[in-house]
């Protein structure tokens, strides 16, 4: 009769740890979300004001901005040691970028790809997914090759400035300077909307990282593929957000150019920082893993240079494939 009783108390705790745990993870992506939505906004306004191209705000600020949660989540788990769920996070985090969100956006509305910009940035996508896998197929990404990755974003950076100050005639220099506007708020509002998303990211990755592994080790699952999934789809939300707002007002070429460029900062800045701050080791993280993740890069870039457009069918087979991955991830894990 004790052992009964104590086994209904024991069950009784585990299910309020967990509840606890799955609140804490909704209130750390709450966080993520709104922190995220208050940086872009506030940095993007600043930088309007400056005299920054509402392009080239786009193409850094808002697509830099919305990987706001990953760059967290990933130094933090990196600091902590947890490797596979740094590195996880950015590998989950394409694909998903891919997979999920544009092939969801292809789904509302068939998307052009006819800005040169993009089609400029999709091959820089390849370029930095395929050096990835290059340096993570042994598992390890050294400090050296850390700083290697930062300051191949800064050439990214460099040569995105100098491309959009010679495209000024861009369709999508267009639809960002429709879609970018100063805030009537004035300068105080935008610092207090940078500081605020900053310090809500950094409580909501704390959030996300801490239930996500009493989650993994509660269910058996490995860090890798809470890296992979929860997490990465997780830090993916504003991407999610600013893409579907993007295709519902047909301003098509925004999504793409904001996963485009968030999935060349994970690699480039995420992963270059994660790994200055501490040598990552990710052997949870297969060579199946990183394969997949220069598949789905290569199929938007296939995608986009047939007829310029994604489809509602290419949108459908692409989420098609990640829901298949995400499946083979659970079941195996």
């Amino acid at each position: 009769m004790c052992a009964n009783r104590d086994l209904a108390s024991r069950t009784a705790i585990f299910f309020l740890i967990m509840t606890l745990t799955l609140l804490l993870l909704l209130v750390g992506l709450a966080l993520l979300y709104f922190g995220a939505e208050g940086l872009v906004r506030g940095s993007s306004s600043m930088a309007l004001r400056l005299g920054v191209s509402p392009l080239l705000v786009g193409l850094t600020v808002v697509a830099f901005g919305t990987s706001a949660p990953e760059m967290i989540v990933s130094v933090k788990a990196a600091y902590l040691g947890q490797g596979d769920i740094s590195v996880g996070n950015v590998v989950g985090s394409n694909i998903c970028n891919i997979g999920l969100i544009l092939a969801f956006s292809a789904l509302i509305v068939p998307i052009k790809v006819a800005s040169q910009i993009v089609r400029i940035d999709t091959p820089i996508m390849i370029g930095a997914t395929v050096l990835a896998i290059a340096l993570l197929y042994d598992g390890s990404l050294t400090r050296a090759e850390g700083i290697f990755f930062f300051l191949l974003l800064i050439a990214y950076i460099v040569f995105s400035i100098r491309l959009a100050k010679r495209q000024a005639a861009d369709p999508l220099a267009e639809e960002f300077s429709e879609e970018m506007k100063i805030s009537k708020s004035g300068v105080a509002l935008d610092v207090l909307m940078v500081i605020g998303g900053l310090v809500m990211l950094v409580f909501g990755a704390r959030f996300l990282v801490d239930s996500a592994i009493v989650i993994a080790k509660a269910f058996g699952l490995s860090e890798a593929v809470i890296g992979l999934t929860i997490v990465a789809i997780g830090t993916s939300l504003p991407e999610f957000a600013t893409s579907l707002i993007a295709a519902v007002k047909k301003e098509a070429d925004i999504a793409v150019g904001n996963v485009v460029g968030s999935n060349i900062f994970n690699i480039l800045g995420i992963l270059g920082v994660s790994a200055f701050i501490t040598p990552l080791s990710s052997s949870g993280i297969t060579g199946i893993d990183l394969g997949v993740m220069a598949a789905f890069a290569l199929a938007l870039w296939g995608f986009s240079a047939t007829g310029h457009r994604i489809t509602r069918l290419e949108g459908l087979i692409m989420l098609l494939a990640y829901v298949g991955f995400v499946g083979w991830l659970v079941a195996w894990a």
